[in-house]
């Protein structure tokens, strides 16, 4: 759906521009706000086309009019119509279908009515997917745009999932603000103190291009909002959210959804943050079992110096919701802290272990392993798992893997 309008009333409309103008076509009634008048009260457009047939040498389609009920539906010769994306979109969803059932590409005279069909219910999915494809670019505070596909099955938008940008703190659970930043007048070339890393003893985890040099296992302390340091200051990185635009995509082997990135991503940058609701252990442990009979699981243990909170990702999440595990991932996890410090609440940010090319899917490890590579992180716990992996005390079900990697271990937990 599209922003609400307003139209100069006090109340806010829940109804998207487009919507309103199909009410005022349908009451054949003029509106000014809405650019609705008498000379385009008239006016139609397709929203989809829902057949096909050719009569001698001329096509025709059966027209779906947007803000008209199907019964008002018509059919419509080719040179009537103006929309060449729809057209587009149609012979291409066609011919994919027909190779798809009958190994040919050239459509027949007329279609069969369960080809017809299928036909709308893309359509149809197509546009469920473009408004949810909106509502996602709404709700993002960051960068990097997101867009959806779907040319594997007919699955629409999930039904239970809440875009969020930041953790979701759960009943009983409290992020402290930090209450000290740093005074450096170059975090990167003149730390004062080490800034805030060195303040926690630890190194400065970013070059000057923003890359991680951390090895993984070692926890990233950024600027907070206390320091003197500006926004363009080189240690905030995570901070500043995605910026590569990433598409949503269907796997077409049984995976499910997952993510690709449309840009180059340079090795050791950083790609995106695991976020959903923070919750204990213990429910963790009570929903790790509704999960497992649903066969999935978005569990990830806060297990940085004990394993008290985990972050449950199933119903509040962002675009990490949809990354798939693979055994030989080019994604690697590190624990992060900007405005809380409490260990026991590290912020999950994913970064590359290599450069990721556009139109690669992006992947990580959910039976990571970092073990400990020096003395200042020997208090890192070398399970970075999601919730049930061994190490944790939430055993689950197992479950095969699907990643088809050479090193595939061929189960995931």
């Amino acid at each position: 759906m599209g922003e609400p309008a307003t139209l100069g009333c006090s109340v806010c409309c829940k109804s998207s521009w487009n919507q309103l103008q199909d009410l005022c076509r349908l009451a054949k009634l003029s509106c000014p706000a809405l650019g609705v008048s008498k000379k385009n009260l008239y006016d139609f457009e397709v929203e989809y086309l829902c057949d096909y047939k050719k009569i001698r040498e001329q096509e025709y389609y059966l027209v779906k009019w947007r803000g008209y009920p199907d019964s008002e539906n018509t059919w419509e010769p080719r040179q009537n119509l103006k929309c060449v994306r729809v057209l587009k979109q149609f012979h291409k969803d066609l011919e994919r279908e027909l190779v798809r059932r009958h190994r040919r590409s050239k459509p027949p005279r007329h279609l069969d009515p369960n080809l017809a069909n299928y036909l709308v219910q893309k359509a149809k999915q197509r546009r469920a997917l473009q408004r949810w494809e909106q509502e996602l670019n709404a709700k993002r505070s960051h960068l990097g745009r997101i867009t959806v596909e779907n040319e594997v099955d007919l699955d629409g938008p999930p039904r239970s999932f809440v875009y969020i940008n930041e953790y979701r703190v759960g009943e009983g659970i409290t992020l402290n603000q930090v209450a000290v930043g740093c005074e450096c007048q170059d975090c990167l070339l003149a730390p004062t103190g080490g800034c805030c890393p060195g303040a926690s003893l630890h190194k400065f985890a970013y070059n000057d291009q923003g890359q991680v040099r951390l090895k993984a296992g070692q926890p990233i302390y950024e600027c907070n909002s206390r320091c003197c340091c500006g926004y363009d200051c080189p240690n905030r990185v995570v901070q500043k959210g995605i910026r590569y635009d990433l598409c949503i995509f269907r796997t077409n082997d049984g995976r499910g959804w997952g993510v690709r990135t449309l840009e180059k991503i340079r090795k050791n940058s950083f790609v995106m943050e695991y976020v959903g609701e923070i919750i204990t252990s213990e429910e963790a442990e009570r929903r790790g079992q509704i999960y497992d009979r649903q066969g999935a699981t978005y569990l990830f243990d806060l297990d940085y110096v004990e394993d008290v909170y985990t972050v449950d990702a199933a119903y509040y999440g962002n675009i990490s919701h949809f990354v798939n595990h693979s055994c030989d991932p080019n994604l690697q996890v590190y624990n992060v802290f900007i405005d809380n410090l409490d260990e026991r609440l590290p912020r999950i940010a994913f970064f590359a272990t290599r450069t990721i090319w556009a139109g690669e899917e992006l992947t990580f490890d959910y039976n990571m392993q970092v073990d400990p590579v020096d003395m200042e992180s020997t208090r890192m716990d070398s399970n970075f798992g999601l919730a049930g992996l061994p190490g944790s005390p939430k055993k689950r079900v197992r479950i095969e893997c699907k990643c088809g990697t050479t090193a595939c271990r061929k189960y995931l937990f």
